[in-house]
């Protein structure tokens, strides 16, 4: 590896330097429901790292929430990417005082107290909006941040308008039912991680129980941090870590 090389490398330490807790720290007998402010409060008050998740409104804007739906968490219906965002924010969400955020009123929580790891939910509809309006969002953001997404073209997205910005792939072996409904050439390219030439990631997310992966375990021999998910507990931590350098967890504290 070159001098430059191992420089990009040393500057990605941030990345996996502490648990990552998967959608906040999180905890439903407790009352915190995954990305919530206070899921993201307790993560801040644990010193770890926050995984979040971002969709795109039907006005165009980054809500922190995994689902495509609103059914599981909140007490309303739809879907997120039909709605607006004030919609969204008057979705009651169960067992919770929480409204939904923002990407901006979550970086105004965080406030670079610790890192974010956000990924872009995508419709694999080649709509680049959500990457748009992340960056608009992160354009003053001082707190070290990263971007990621199962899709590539999300990635290749981050890529071409914000080169400097860390981003990641997240994966699995490409053989889940969630990508059956893709096109051949699109799973082959997924499993194959062909996709690096356009995406060029700084690191890999990648399922722990999919490791170890020949294509993720050559990335990381190049450099590329790799970090697994969703890990629930040290036994599952401990077997991550053989091949990948630190964990997204839930359901328990490393």
């Amino acid at each position: 590896m070159t001098a430059h090389g191992l420089a990009e490398v040393r500057a990605l330490d941030w990345l996996v330097a502490r648990p990552i807790a998967h959608r906040g720290l999180h905890d439903m007998s407790h009352g915190i429901v995954e990305n919530t402010a206070s899921a993201f409060a307790a993560a801040i008050a644990g010193s770890y790292a926050i995984e979040c998740d971002l969709q795109l409104t039907a006005d165009g804007e980054a809500v922190v929430f995994h689902d495509e739906t609103l059914e599981r968490l909140t007490e309303s219906q739809g879907w997120v990417k039909n709605l607006t965002a004030p919609e969204m924010r008057k979705a009651t969400i169960r067992y919770s005082n929480d409204r939904m955020q923002t990407l901006g009123e979550l970086l105004e929580q965080v406030d670079g107290k610790m890192p974010l790891l956000i990924e872009l939910k995508s419709h694999w509809d080649g709509n680049d909006a959500l990457v748009k309006r992340t960056l608009h969002h992160l354009r003053n953001y001082r707190g070290p941040y990263a971007l990621m997404s199962f899709d590539p073209d999300m990635v290749e997205a981050v890529h071409v308008q914000s080169p400097l910005t860390v981003r990641g792939i997240v994966a699995g072996r490409g053989i889940d039912e969630y990508y059956s409904w893709l096109p051949l050439e699109r799973r082959l390219e997924l499993r194959s991680f062909s996709h690096v030439a356009r995406t060029e990631p700084h690191f890999v997310s990648f399922y722990f129980l999919d490791l170890p992966f020949a294509p993720v375990a050559k990335l990381r021999q190049a450099g590329l941090p790799v970090i697994s998910w969703t890990i629930r507990s040290a036994d599952e931590a401990a077997l991550a870590l053989r091949h990948s350098d630190q964990v997204t967890f839930e359901g328990y504290l490393p």
